[in-house]
């Protein structure tokens, strides 16, 4: 049997199953029920400073303080 039947017979048979499982896995894992509090932090991550805008540390924020006054 040459490599390419073999490795045929293999993606279609354990490979398929493989790729089933592990898609499976990744479904079962992002529904689960603990990550939701995650997934919604996460999706709140633009809105977490919508009265002024996020600075790293006060002289950032210093100049854009002097431009709105």
């Amino acid at each position: 049997m040459d490599t390419y039947s073999l490795l045929r017979e293999f993606a279609d048979s354990w490979a398929l199953l493989a790729m089933t499982v592990f898609f499976l896995g990744v479904i079962v894992w992002a529904f689960r029920p603990g990550s939701t509090r995650g997934y919604r932090d996460t999706a709140n991550i633009p809105f977490r400073h919508e009265n002024k805008p996020a600075c790293d540390d006060d002289t950032n924020g210093a100049h854009i303080k002097e431009a709105r006054t």
